[in-house]
């Protein structure tokens, strides 16, 4: 696939690199698997020096040997003996970068936690000592999200403090996603596009696969995401279990509870028996798979908070795929394809009302965006979007068909949010698949 979007990430690495002429820079990439760190840094380095470490879990000594050649092939720097340390490679590396202007990309950076945890100590050490003389643009990335945030976001990590910027790669925006559908397939629909956007949620990678596939249509990439030779079966149980080495049954239980309805605390502890406010914690804060929702306006402190999952592929797979594992297992596509179909007009209407605040966040003049119900949990609104800088508001139905959505209905299950929102200009108005 061509590549598509990332300006402003391009950007902010550029600027890095033209600061490193004088200075050492240090840029940590963070993101999911897939999500395509190391496509924006090859992107980046495009027809320029770069010398490229893919961190492996394998033993040091052998790693290193390797790296030591490729050293010495790229670099052209001679290192005699037999260097079986990663504080070796780093020594080498940063020295060097006192004399000569240096990109260096370590990918997977994680990976060294599971081979030996004093190597980012050794990294600490040796670009504290040789910081004020290197003239280095160093980059870091990695796939797991909450190791990457305690290697080098704790207070207590060896490298804290050190980085001069920071990337949280994002899936594509929506204009994006218009952009590539649009580069492959011109004649696409607005159900192509929401099926796009369900089951990629803007993730490179995915959204490669199934352009690659020639899966432009709704009916194909539904298809496609459904076929037991294609990877999409599997992959929401990698993602998983790369972020829970621990107690991966009850996270598992827990996100596939919310994808089929089941948000809030109390059903969820229903259901598996347990208290599961620490696990919810950690989904939200450490993990960043969940985000926490409460109608918009209610306080910090108001209660019937309902959870949502954050990535759209992960909602498709809990909700569809993990349920019916057993028919991937015995090869079964078919019934799983019927099963998606089925419940595929329902999900869809909900998937429809998360496209939309998310093309509101990424194209209008808004500074809060949400859901608002009632305390009975009733009379639910799609969409509330206010500016508080304009004064301005605008209160929205989603529905899959417009002919279903009712202004006067609308009107009438606002009427006890009003009250938020005096001298305010309110807008009422629905979205349907037309406007997408």
């Amino acid at each position: 696939m061509d590549f598509f979007g990332r300006e402003k990430e391009l950007e902010i690495l550029r600027r890095e690199e033209e600061l490193s002429a004088s200075s050492a820079r240090f840029t940590i990439i963070m993101g999911r698997r897939r999500i395509g760190k190391t496509s924006l840094i090859r992107r980046n380095f495009q027809g320029r020096q770069c010398l490229y470490i893919l961190a492996k879990n394998e033993a040091e000594a052998t790693f290193c040997s390797s790296i030591q050649r490729q050293i010495q092939r790229e670099l052209g720097i001679s290192v005699y003996g037999s260097v079986r340390s990663m504080r070796d490679i780093f020594d080498i590396l940063f020295s060097y970068a006192t004399q000569n202007q240096l990109n260096l990309v370590i990918d997977e950076v994680q990976e060294f936690f599971y081979v030996r945890k004093s190597i980012f100590a050794d990294m600490q050490e040796l670009w504290d000592k040789y910081k004020p003389d290197m003239k280095i643009n160093f980059i870091t990335c990695g796939s797991i999200y909450s190791l990457m945030k305690e290697l080098f976001e704790d207070k207590k990590s060896a490298m804290y403090g050190r980085m001069t910027k920071r990337l949280d790669l994002q899936p594509f925006s929506i204009a994006t996603q218009k952009q590539i559908l649009r580069h492959y397939y011109p004649a696409y629909t607005p159900a192509d596009l929401l099926c796009l956007y369900m089951l990629t949620g803007g993730v490179a990678k995915y959204i490669e696969t199934l352009m690659d596939e020639g899966a432009f249509k709704k009916e194909r990439m539904l298809t496609c995401f459904t076929n037991e030779y294609m990877p999409f079966l599997t992959e929401g149980n990698d993602l998983i279990n790369m972020e829970f080495r621990k107690e991966g049954a009850v996270y598992y239980s827990i996100l596939s509870l919310i994808a089929d309805g089941k948000n809030t605390s109390g059903e969820i502890d229903s259901v598996l028996g347990i208290t599961t406010s620490a696990y919810l914690r950690n989904l939200e804060i450490n993990y960043t798979l969940l985000k926490k929702m409460r109608p918009i306006f209610a306080s910090e402190r108001s209660k019937g908070v309902k959870y949502k999952l954050n990535d759209n592929f992960l909602q498709f797979w809990f909700r569809f795929i993990y349920p019916n594992l057993d028919l991937v297992e015995n090869h079964r596509s078919d019934l799983l394809l019927d099963i998606v179909k089925k419940g595929y007009d329902v999900y869809s209407g909900l998937v429809l009302e998360r496209y939309f605040q998310q093309k509101l966040w990424e194209e209008e003049r808004f500074t809060i965006i949400g859901n608002w119900w009632d305390s009975k949990g009733e009379n639910e609104i799609d969409i509330v979007a206010v500016n508080r800088i304009d004064r301005t508001a605008r209160i929205a139905e989603v529905k899959i068909n417009r002919n279903k959505i009712s202004m006067p209905v609308l009107k009438e299950k606002s009427q006890k949010l009003i009250g938020e929102l005096k001298r305010y200009q309110i807008e009422y108005t629905g979205y349907s698949l037309e406007d997408m």
